[in-house]
């Protein structure tokens, strides 16, 4: 499997759904790799920032540096779930990127890569430096809430997913019908608003213990 997270308006929850996502599929045989492509996924973990370099050196390095390089840039989160940081500069060229998607795809192991939200254009979305990896992934994974503002722009820009997370929250006017109708894709996972998933972040627990109600409802997903 390999998963890409992402969303149109910030605040939807991508990291934290990328993350419980990746620590369900680590129970595997396989394990899982959580790529950090937005940069939060050690916060939210509860890990320490990792202080050597991550996947933005890899990719400015190019083409001269081994693809097994990328391997030592890996941090072990729990048994069976390593983290690629995104490391503190930007993401290029869009010619490593490429070259870091293929190395993804042919991962043995479940990968889900946090994307954060993503600049997407009206017309075109090959201006955001995750592009390559989106459109890499067999499952693009739209964290969202029934939010018309966020449905509003999924419909102006040009990626779609194959299916949606819905992070549902009580009194939404929309509701999973809508979130279906408007992306065309149906809802894979439904993370009902719960302050446990809040605690576990706040105290950086998230790893050690998931919330029983991430774990439910992204095990369908996964």
């Amino acid at each position: 499997m390999f998963a890409a997270c992402w969303s149109v308006k910030g605040g939807s929850g991508t990291t934290v759904v990328a993350a419980s996502l990746a620590l369900v599929l680590a129970r595997a045989d396989a394990g899982a790799l959580l790529v950090d492509l937005d940069g939060d996924a050690p916060a939210v973990l509860g890990l320490s920032e990792p202080p050597g370099p991550g996947l933005s050196d890899w990719l400015a390095a190019g083409g001269g540096v081994p693809a097994d390089a990328l391997a030592r840039l890996e941090v072990a989160v729990t048994d069976g779930l390593a983290l690629l940081p995104r490391g503190a500069g930007p993401l290029g060229p869009p010619a490593r990127v490429e070259v870091l998607a293929a190395l993804l795809a042919s991962e043995p192991r479940s990968v889900v890569v946090d994307c954060g939200t993503r600049r997407v254009a009206a017309s075109r979305s090959d201006d955001d430096p995750t592009e390559p990896v989106v459109a890499a992934a067999d499952r693009r994974l739209l964290v969202t809430r029934a939010c018309y503002l966020s449905l509003r722009r999924l419909v102006a820009g040009s990626t779609r997913p194959t299916g949606v997370v819905l992070v549902s929250e009580p009194g939404r006017a929309l509701q999973r019908r809508d979130v279906e109708d408007v992306a065309g894709v149906p809802v894979v996972a439904e993370v009902p608003h719960d302050p446990a998933v809040a605690r576990a972040v706040d105290a950086g627990m998230l790893a050690a213990r998931l919330p029983r109600v991430l774990d439910r409802a992204l095990g369908r997903a996964g």
